[in-house]
């Protein structure tokens, strides 16, 4: 397990178990390849950032993260993943999220990708992208990098 305070310095909690904080969690992320790159999407209001969201309802975390994989990029999911959850502990609340990683076999044009600017796809994360404009607040915490590192190791 790993502890961390993330870019509003809240303290993170992130582990590589199985739903080692909740076995219902109400937030995905999903860490996105698409034909050997990263895909992301452009959030309007923070930026470049791997989809994820709330699930809804009636829906799993797996559900919810095919969903918001689609709604944020268009992205079709060929595999879907677990590798982690995380916890943060907020000054207003705790969330916890599932991590998943998804291989994406196509990426289907929308009328609208929800609050998203759509599909953005990168050869590469920087290795400061803690310090770089234009990416969203949740790239910019050590989830990120043990994420990217946890792929690599297993994929």
């Amino acid at each position: 397990m790993y502890t961390f305070k993330d870019y509003y310095n809240n303290e993170i909690k992130l582990s590589f178990d199985y739903l080692p904080f909740s076995v219902n969690p109400m937030h995905v992320w999903v860490v996105c390849k698409y034909q050997d790159n990263w895909l992301l999407t452009k959030h309007k209001d923070r930026g470049l950032e791997f989809p994820g969201g709330k699930v809804e309802k009636g829906e799993t975390p797996e559900q919810a993260a095919i969903r918001e994989v689609k709604e944020e990029t268009g992205g079709l999911i060929d595999t879907l993943t677990y590798i982690g959850q995380y916890f943060v502990a907020g000054k207003r609340e705790n969330v916890i999220k599932n991590v998943y990683f998804a291989s994406i076999h196509a990426l289907e044009p929308q009328d609208s990708y929800f609050e998203t600017d759509g599909p953005v796809i990168v050869d590469n994360i920087p290795l400061n992208v803690k310090h770089q404009n234009g990416y969203s607040f949740i790239m910019k915490d050590d989830v990120l990098e043990h994420c990217i590192q946890y792929i690599y190791k297993h994929f």
